[in-house]
């Protein structure tokens, strides 16, 4: 009951603040999990009990639809041209989800003029009060497109595996994001790790680097254990944490929600809303 009673007052204390906590999920390379985690992750919120949206901006591998099992007939580029509002592009996914598509929209936004870039900001303004949570499933590397994104958040969530190439790509966004925002909430997942132990290893090994080099260390989240219920799970089109709640990969993601939604020092950094939020995105774009 104590729990239960905590969550509740935090729920009322997120909701007063009226602006969503959008949250963006990136990876130094391909291939580490990163959108299997924000879709999950985006779940595992709305199981808490809080309103989620899931934006996909992987313009290079954009498939959190397909993981989901949803195919959004529209994308951000058609709210940019005037062509549908914003809510006409979200979708419903699985437990009440709500999906918004990216698509070309990011190279659209970097061409547009002051005032429609005015207008497509006061209407997606309208979201601040309809979600607690946005998570921005991005791009891997450091290309401007993705760094844009991740950039313009005050919370970053980057992936890695244990592997040691993966955590050499790791460092080197982690390191280009405090060089040019030095202000950045950086967290840390650990994907695929075969044990909790060779997680916390390479997390450590990652912030021994970061702390040398950067001067710097980011917030270890926690890990998600290697489980073949996941593949298995995508080939079917349903998030792991749906078709399979009882797996290793759903108990961890569960336990990494837990620890963000209870983290109050990420609720003190500075988030003004979408509009803010794409106005700093279409300024990366134009750098």
């Amino acid at each position: 009951m104590r729990d239960q009673a905590e969550a509740l007052r935090k729920m009322v204390r997120k909701q007063e603040i009226s602006t969503p906590r959008i949250i963006a999920i990136t990876s130094g390379k391909g291939g580490v999990g990163k959108t299997n985690l924000s879709v999950n992750l985006s779940l595992a919120l709305v199981q808490m009990g809080y309103r989620v949206a899931l934006l996909d901006v992987d313009l290079g591998l954009a498939n959190a639809d397909i993981v989901l099992g949803v195919s959004p007939e529209y994308n951000l580029s058609h709210v940019l041209r005037g062509e549908k509002t914003i809510n006409d592009i979200i979708v419903e996914g699985p437990l009440g989800l709500k999906v918004l598509a990216g698509g070309s929209g990011v190279y659209d936004m970097a061409n547009l003029n002051g005032w429609r870039l005015e207008a497509f900001a006061n209407s997606i303004e309208q979201l601040n009060r309809d979600f607690d949570f946005v998570i921005l499933d991005t791009g891997g590397g450091i290309h401007r497109n993705v760094l844009s994104f991740v950039l313009a958040t005050t919370e970053v969530i980057v992936v890695t595996t244990p592997e040691p190439t993966a955590i050499t790509d790791a460092y080197g966004i982690i390191k280009v994001i405090y060089q040019k925002n030095p202000h950045s909430q950086i967290n840390l997942v650990v994907n695929m790790a075969h044990s909790p132990g060779e997680a916390e290893e390479a997390a450590n090994k990652l912030n021994s680097v970061l702390q040398q080099f950067v001067n710097k260390q980011v917030t270890y989240l926690g890990y998600v254990l290697f489980d073949q219920h996941v593949s298995k799970a995508v080939a079917d089109q349903l998030p792991v944490i749906i078709a399979h709640p009882s797996s290793m990969t759903s108990r961890s993601i569960q336990r990494i929600a837990r620890f963000l939604a209870g983290d109050e020092t990420s609720s003190s950094t500075p988030n003004n809303g979408f509009k803010k939020f794409f106005n700093r995105v279409y300024d990366l774009l134009r750098i």
